[in-house]
C-alpha cells in the first residue's frame, strides 16, 4: 500500500482524500469535504480530517487556490498562507508539497477516462502536442501540460489575472464600469462565479433595467451565480439571459487565448465547477465560436480538441499522481 494524503484547497470548499496509489490508478481509501469559509486555517481542516481517519502516510500533496513559492502560498480568495515545512513539523508527515489547483488537475488529467469528460470540439484526430487547463469557479484557473515527445509535464500559470481584453460596445463598457471600481480588470473579475453576478450587476446599470422581486430574493443566497444561470437556462429574465451569454462568450474567449499561448494542439480541458452545470449551453455553439475567433490562427484554433471535465475528480487525483511521481523519481 502507498498511502498519500491528497486535497483540494479552493475559496469556496476544500476536500481531502486519502489514496491507496499502489491500486490501478488510485484507490480512495477516505474522503471529506469542507467549506473553507467556516475555518480559520487550513490546519484546522487536518486536524479535524485526521480525527476521523488515520492518516499516517507516505507523502502528502495539496492544490491550492494560488501561486506557490517556495512550499508555501496565500490563498487568493482566502484568508489562510499555508508553508509545506509547518505542516510537516505539525502533523509529522515526511513529505509535503504544494501546487497550484490548476496544475493539480493537470497532473490528474493523465489518470483520467473517457467517460470523465465530454467532447465539445473533436477537433484534428489523433492531436498530439501541449494542452491547456482552464476552470472558472470562484476564480478563473489556468495552467498547462508540456509535450516532450513522449509524455506531458505539468505546467503552473496564474492567467486569470492577466488584463481582461474586451470585445465591443457592451464589453467595452463593463471594462470601464469595472476599472472604476476595481482599478486593474482581470479575465477572473468576469470569468468566475462572482464575475457572472458582476455581468449582471453591470447590464442592470447599462440596460436601466430594475431587478424583479422574485430574483432579487434569490440574489441574497449564497450562490447568486446560480440562480442567475438558472433564471436565464429557464428563460425568466432576459437580462439574466444576456449576462450568461456574454460570461459564456468571454470564457470561450479566454479559453482560446489560453490555448494560443501554450500552442495547445494536444487539446483543451474546462475544468471547474461552472462548466459541467452548463453543458448544454456550451455546446450551443457561442462557447466554441469565441473560442477560435483568432483572426489568422482560426483554422489553428477550430483543430484543437475541447473537452469538459464532468466531475472534479482530477482535482484530488491530481495532487496524488504528484505526490506518488515525486515519490519514484527519488
Amino acid at each position: 500500500m502507498l498511502k498519500i494524503l491528497s486535497g483540494d484547497i479552493g475559496g469556496t470548499t476544500t476536500r481531502l482524500a486519502l489514496f491507496d496509489m499502489a491500486v490501478g490508478r488510485g484507490a480512495v481509501l477516505e474522503r471529506r469535504a469542507y467549506t473553507s469559509a467556516d475555518y480559520a486555517s487550513f490546519t484546522e481542516i487536518l486536524t479535524d480530517f485526521s480525527m476521523h481517519t488515520d492518516t499516517t502516510c507516505a507523502a502528502a500533496c495539496f492544490g491550492v487556490a494560488g501561486p506557490v513559492s517556495a512550499g508555501r502560498s496565500r490563498i487568493t480568495n482566502l484568508p489562510w498562507t499555508i508553508d509545506a515545512g509547518e505542516l510537516e513539523a505539525i502533523f509529522g508527515w515526511p513529505r509535503v508539497r504544494l501546487v497550484n489547483d490548476l496544475e493539480a488537475i493537470a497532473w490528474g488529467i493523465g489518470a483520467l477516462e473517457e467517460q470523465d469528460y465530454c467532447t465539445l470540439n473533436d477537433g484534428q484526430p489523433e492531436a498530439a502536442g501541449n494542452q491547456a487547463v482552464i476552470a472558472a469557479g470562484t476564480g478563473l484557473g489556468q495552467a498547462g501540460r508540456v509535450w516532450d515527445g513522449r509524455r506531458h509535464h505539468p505546467l503552473a500559470c496564474e492567467g486569470g489575472h492577466a488584463d481582461y481584453a474586451p470585445a465591443g460596445a457592451t464589453e467595452i463598457a463593463l471594462m470601464d464600469w469595472l476599472g472604476e471600481r476595481y482599478g486593474h480588470v482581470s479575465w477572473e473579475r468576469v470569468v468566475s462565479g462572482p464575475g457572472l453576478v458582476t455581468i449582471h450587476a453591470f447590464l442592470r446599470d447599462y440596460r436601466k433595467a430594475s431587478t424583479p422581486g422574485w430574483l432579487q430574493s434569490q440574489l441574497q443566497t449564497d450562490d447568486a451565480a446560480a440562480a442567475i444561470s438558472d433564471a436565464a437556462l429557464a428563460g425568466r429574465d432576459e437580462i439574466c439571459r444576456e449576462a450568461l451569454d456574454l460570461f459564456i462568450r468571454c470564457y470561450g474567449a479566454e479559453a482560446g487565448n489560453l490555448a494560443l499561448k501554450l500552442m495547445a494542439t494536444g487539446g483543451v480541458f474546462v475544468a471547474g465547477g461552472i462548466a459541467p452545470q452548463l453543458i448544454e449551453r456550451l455546446r450551443q455553439g457561442d462557447f466554441l465560436a469565441a473560442f477560435c475567433a483568432k483572426g489568422r490562427m482560426q483554422g489553428l484554433m477550430e483543430a484543437m480538441p475541447v473537452r469538459v471535465l464532468r466531475n472534479e475528480s482530477a482535482s484530488l487525483l491530481g495532487p496524488a499522481v504528484c505526490a506518488a511521481e515525486s515519490l519514484a523519481t527519488e
